[in-house]
């Protein structure tokens, strides 16, 4: 089979990774393969060996035009038997070469709940007839679309993230090399990873994390993720005037999260909108506890292996977190280990391949 992945950038996002590990489980399965990119090369992309095509398209209509030009001229001579496209941009764009004759399968897949507003969810419903299928990330972000008439539930399923079970496995002397690194001492370590943008909606973290210190002052919070130059000062600000600047480490952008979740004690999602958070998984194959908002697909990812709390609700969050500080050493490994077993039973990135590469023989076979 011929799969050309079709993304926006490859920028060190959830999504972004998903789709790589999933491109290179499908070579393995001896598909050829291809990375189509809409933006041009940015400064932090995940790495690959996969051949990547960049269409170089910015913000205008006439770069946009171009790059589908470059796009569907590269696709004629690649002959795609499907197009697999991610996130709202690269979505359009796959149907748009529909439409010229050069994607003759273009599966479309949704992240998020919230993939921007109400032209963006038309337009899903618009284009929908240019594309054989639609998948989601949870069941949640399904229902949401086709709720809002942006996707026939005829046409879309359920494909949940997948986690590296080999790659997310806990080594105690990678923990305490970190913990020693970063000045962690015997603080229990609270880890929190994604961008700094509102849809991870920190400040209601670093609320729940002030009032939980006040009960048990021994504890660190380590956020790692990336930020605009005025969004860092603004929750960083935040966090000075609510008096835990101390006990904040911000790690900024890292390509070591195995190492980082190996160093923590609990893991923390604060997030106000969510598709199904690929660091909350991670977290979770690492044996770490987790305390998550409810947002997206994040209980059905965590069900009954961690605790699951409102979101904007920062006392209800700083309860959990501290129902995971006073557990017993023996209860919140426990805690971890059923979290492993849940990802290993249901998440497992190798059984997700094998899962998208029957879905691609289904789609084309009934194309036929």
């Amino acid at each position: 089979m011929r799969i050309a992945y079709m993304l926006t950038s490859l920028g060190r996002g959830g999504a972004e990774r998903q789709v790589i590990a999933l491109a290179e489980r499908m070579v393995t399965r001896g598909h050829q393969v291809v990375l189509i990119v809409l933006k041009p090369r940015e400064t932090h992309e995940w790495p690959t060996s996969l051949e990547v095509i960049r269409l170089g398209v910015r913000k205008s209509p006439a770069s946009f035009s171009l790059g589908l030009a470059n796009g569907h001229r590269f696709l004629r001579s690649f002959h795609p038997d499907v197009v697999h496209s991610h996130t709202f941009p690269a979505n359009m764009a796959a149907r748009m070469l529909h439409l010229l004759g050069s994607a003759p399968a273009v599966l479309s897949t949704i992240h998020n709940v919230y993939e921007g507003g109400w032209r963006r969810s038309a337009l899903y419903g618009i284009t929908d007839g240019l594309a054989i299928h639609t998948t989601a990330v949870s069941q949640t972000v399904a229902n949401r679309f086709i709720q809002i008439g942006a996707i026939p539930k005829s046409k879309c399923s359920v494909v949940t993230n997948g986690i590296d079970l080999a790659e997310f496995t806990s080594l105690p002397s990678r923990r305490r090399a970190i913990r020693s690194q970063l000045n962690a001492g015997d603080n229990f370590l609270w880890l929190a990873a994604g961008r700094i943008v509102p849809a991870k909606d920190y400040p209601n973290l670093l609320r729940a994390f002030a009032c939980a210190r006040s009960a048990y002052p021994q504890t660190q919070l380590w956020i790692a993720g990336e930020a605009t130059v005025a969004e860092e000062r603004r929750i960083r600000e935040l966090a000075r005037c609510i008096g835990i600047s101390d006990s904040v480490h911000w790690l900024g952008l890292r390509d070591d999260m195995p190492s980082l979740l190996d160093a923590a004690d609990g893991f923390a999602v604060s997030s106000a909108w969510e598709g199904m958070p690929l660091a909350l998984g991670e977290a979770m194959a690492m044996e770490k506890p987790v305390v998550a908002t409810d947002v997206g697909g994040v209980c059905e990812l965590v069900d009954d292996a961690g605790f699951i709390v409102p979101p904007k609700d920062s006392d209800a969050l700083a309860d959990a977190m501290l129902r995971v500080v006073r557990m017993t050493r023996d209860l919140r490994d426990a805690l971890g280990k059923a979290a492993r077993e849940r990802i290993r039973q249901h998440f497992d990135m190798n059984a997700k391949a094998e899962e998208w590469d029957a879905l691609y023989s289904r789609l084309l076979r009934d194309r036929r």
